[in-house]
């Protein structure tokens, strides 16, 4: 099963679930879990592949879907699920294929459309760190400046490095070749008539109008929001706004 790190306790409201985007991990959500956590239980996950959770040599949604129905079968009851980037598009798989599982659904910045841009180069970037010269994470991030295009997401993949055991935390080969499921969405039959959010960064183009009619056709209850001043890392980039967005939703 997933490795998972728990924050808070059960309440009589439903737990939250978290699932990370690409290249992350249930660490990455801490803060923003913490806070959450103050009136009920929550649960951030390692995706398959990423973090402390078992490696796989397939990467798609269906398998991520079964992944997040497995943790909540295992926590018991009905779960809100909050998921970013590929976790958002797995927890819309998950609402999905089993609607029963999940009491409402945060989708950040992600929309249920196959995307054109590869983030395969950054695989190659931590594949091309020679671990062999790395005593200390900046040793590693300096030669990622060398080959990332944006510094910003150094300090974010350094997050999966253990600098000790001299290995990335992410199964770097099985993420390569199964770039095209990661970036693309696969069909399904369900609709997920559970309450909604779509909850993007304005400065982000991920999810556009043109999307919207095919996400009212799989989440007829959807509703749309937006942050102003965020990008696609819009937790990392506004986290309060962020937190209060998604706690109002839950709460309302």
């Amino acid at each position: 099963m997933l490795n998972m790190i728990e924050h808070g306790t059960a309440s009589d409201k439903p737990g939250v679930l978290i699932a990370h985007g690409l290249y992350g991990s249930a660490r990455n959500w801490g803060v923003i879990a913490k806070r959450l956590s103050d009136t009920r239980r929550v649960v951030a996950v390692d995706m398959r592949n990423h973090g402390g959770s078992p490696w796989s040599d397939t990467h798609g949604y269906p398998e991520m879907a079964e992944d997040l129905a497995e943790v909540i079968g295992n926590l018991g009851g009905t779960w809100n699920v909050l998921g970013h980037s590929m976790g958002g598009k797995a927890a819309m798989v998950l609402a999905l294929s089993h609607p029963d599982l999940v009491n409402r659904l945060v989708v950040a910045d992600i929309a249920p459309v196959a995307y054109g841009h590869s983030q395969v180069q950054y695989v190659e970037a931590m594949k091309a760190v020679d671990l062999d010269r790395v005593e200390r994470r900046p040793d590693a991030g300096a030669q990622l400046l060398e080959r990332v295009d944006n510094p910003d997401l150094v300090p974010f993949f350094l997050q999966s490095l253990d600098v000790k055991a001299k290995r990335w935390l992410l199964n770097l080969d099985t993420l390569a070749r199964e770039m095209p499921k990661i970036l693309g969405f696969p069909e399904v039959s369900g609709i997920y008539e559970g309450r909604t959010l779509f909850l993007s960064g304005a400065e982000s183009d991920y999810v556009r109008p043109e999307h919207r009619d095919r996400i009212k056709a799989l989440f007829p209850a959807a509703r749309f929001a937006k942050i102003p001043g965020a990008g696609h890392w819009l937790h990392a980039e506004k986290p309060r706004e962020f937190e209060a967005a998604v706690r109002a939703w839950l709460d309302s």
